[in-house]
């Protein structure tokens, strides 16, 4: 795991959980800027699991628990696509507001993530 790209992420997915919670609290329905902004939290997702893949071959290893973190990845990369489906089922303002609280969540599931790569776990 990289660093400054996990605080990228944690830093685009607060950004876009607050876009979301704004919009949905002002009585907007999800739209393409919403979706837009969970499709992006889930590209970098992604390209972090690639990431995660290659680091170890050189030399980037987790010092906690590689289990852990690939737990929190892989719930990490289902929950925008999970959000981005309610929204489109669910076409209210409050689903916009899910889509604000599930950016949100990602951005402390990456920064969990990147606690487990960096900090030694007894």
């Amino acid at each position: 795991m990289i660093e400054w790209f996990a605080w990228v992420q944690v830093a685009v997915a607060v950004a876009a959980g607050l876009l979301c919670l704004v919009l949905g609290f002002a009585r907007r329905v999800p739209n393409d800027l919403t979706n837009g902004a969970l499709a992006l939290v889930e590209l970098l997702l992604v390209v972090q699991l690639v990431f995660a893949i290659a680091a170890p071959a050189f030399g980037n290893e987790a010092t906690g628990s590689v289990l852990e973190f690939y737990v929190s990845l892989i719930s990490a990369l289902l929950t925008p696509p999970a959000a981005i489906f309610w929204g489109l089922l669910d076409r209210t303002r409050w689903s916009t507001v899910v889509l604000g609280v599930a950016a949100l969540a990602v951005a402390v599931m990456v920064y969990r993530m990147l606690q487990i790569w960096t900090v030694q776990q007894a």
